[in-house]
């Protein structure tokens, strides 16, 4: 062969070699910033695999001063038997969802002046205003584990910014740019809120006649395709309705994939505990008000008896440090570190867990001293909280000897409610990965927000060697 051709072919093969050495991680992809650096982003909770349709048992050995037959078993209106709901949904799919309602919740960074994305709270590249709350916000799961606050964002998927790579540069003062308000969330700062939990809606859709709801139609369908390829495969089935336009409403109607709706006008208002049917396409009331208007709502509704309190449900758009400062006081006052009366789930945390309460069964066999309940828990499209509290009326926690789960159940907490026992149960499939993601986040960045991250969502898991070992791996 001719040594100029032999050298040619030589060079390619050396420049082809570092292709066939890529290694790929599941569910992880390196993303490249604009910024030129890499940043691995991509964990995802594997919602497209989540259990569906679960038979969930539990097995109570008591000792001889109960009788089991005179025990009753029933899923409460309001998980871990809380006494009045709070829910919030952020339109606009605006920016600080991200980096001011997200990050107040869990403890992440502020700004007063700036903005940032998951990309740079993963690099640490802050804005040079951050400051922290000091702690996590949410209430507590009866027992004493903490279960933090969460909410609905809604998504803008056919607009090309959601796609934006944020900018990041570590160190770099000369300029704030990146920093800047972004026209609304990116994908990986969607990404990170669905791992700890958040909701998301359709809302605004692109098409040149919003009064024609076959059109919002066929654009909700193509909102969906995005958001399943973005997210791979967590699906949608929420609408917040945008600008009070109805033929939104009349879309979603029509469009199956939507089950749960919320609007400012014309809708129907939520009184929890008096829910009798699963709330399958109803359109559910909200108001936007100022933090000092909505803690009068709360303490309207506080002076009546729990049957008769309406939903607490509201509207946001931009959030700030005065919303920071509503959420510490809500955790403060009804939350963790007040009362603990409150439950804060997202939309569709709530709509399926009235699903399972209307749609669900839970039964109770009994040999000897030992009491068997099997919860059935059946799905719908695009469900991701298979997760509920039954109360075993007439039974004290000191009367258990003994208790045990069979494999469906994933997390578990139990102890003593009001009336009896309550047994707070998660079938989450992937539960114990999840918490392992997070225990592995903390090896490899010892921040304390990461440790508190590991420490919470560890603790969501049934006791096991599993758990103990990642709780050591913690320490």
């Amino acid at each position: 062969m001719n040594p100029k051709v032999l050298n040619l072919v030589l060079f390619l093969i050396l420049l082809l070699l570092p292709v066939s050495c890529v290694k790929f991680k599941n569910l992880h992809e390196e993303k490249e910033g604009e910024s030129g650096g890499v940043t691995t982003l991509s964990y995802i909770y594997p919602f497209k695999d989540e259990s569906k349709n679960i038979v969930a048992e539990i097995l109570i050995q008591a000792d001889d001063t109960i009788d089991l037959s005179s025990v009753e078993a029933e899923i409460p209106y309001l998980k871990y038997n809380k006494s009045w709901l709070f829910l919030m949904t952020q339109d606009d799919c605006t920016h600080s969802a991200y980096c001011s309602t997200w990050a107040s919740i869990h403890g992440k960074p502020l700004t007063k002046n700036y903005y940032y994305d998951a990309d740079h709270l993963k690099a640490g590249d802050l804005p040079p205003d951050a400051y922290y709350l000091g702690k996590t916000l949410g209430s507590t799961d009866g027992v004493g584990n903490e279960v933090r606050f969460s909410f609905t964002t809604t998504l803008a998927p056919e607009a090309d910014w959601m796609n934006e790579k944020p900018k990041v540069n570590v160190g770099f003062n000369s300029n704030y740019y990146r920093f800047y308000r972004k026209t609304g969330l990116v994908w990986s700062s969607v990404i990170e809120m669905l791992n700890y939990g958040v909701g998301i809606a359709f809302h605004d859709v692109i098409t040149a006649n919003v009064n024609n709801s076959d059109s919002i139609k066929i654009h909700f369908e193509k909102s969906q395709e995005i958001i399943l390829n973005k997210t791979l495969g967590r699906g949608c089935k929420t609408l917040a309705e945008p600008n009070g336009n109805k033929t939104y409403v009349t879309a979603a109607q029509n469009y199956e994939l939507i089950q749960t709706m919320t609007a400012q006008v014309g809708a129907e208002i939520l009184y929890p505990f008096q829910v009798k049917d699963d709330l399958k396409k109803k359109l559910l009331d909200r108001d936007f008000f100022e933090p000092d208007q909505i803690k009068n709502d709360i303490s309207s509704q506080l002076i009546l008896r729990k049957e008769e309190r309406k939903v607490v449900h509201i509207g946001l758009h931009g959030t700030d440090s005065k919303w920071a400062n509503f959420f510490l006081w809500l955790n403060d006052t009804y939350g963790k570190d007040g009362d603990d009366s409150v439950w804060v789930p997202n939309m569709e945390e709530y709509y399926e867990y009235n699903y399972y309460r209307t749609h669900g069964s839970v039964e109770k066999t009994i040999t000897n001293n030992v009491l068997k309940i099997i919860v059935t828990l059946p799905s719908d499209q695009y469900f991701y909280y298979p997760s509920v509290t039954v109360n075993l009326k007439g039974l004290k926690k000191d009367n258990i000897t003994s208790i045990s789960t069979n494999n469906s159940i994933t997390g578990f907490s139990h102890g003593n409610y009001e009336n009896g026992v309550m047994l707070n149960i998660d079938c989450r499939k992937f539960l114990v990965e999840h918490a392992t993601h997070f225990v592995e986040q903390y090896g490899e960045n010892k921040t304390e927000s990461n440790k508190q991250d590991a420490i919470y969502f560890v603790n969501m898991l049934k006791d096991s060697d599993k758990k103990k070992e990642l709780l050591q791996r913690i320490n």
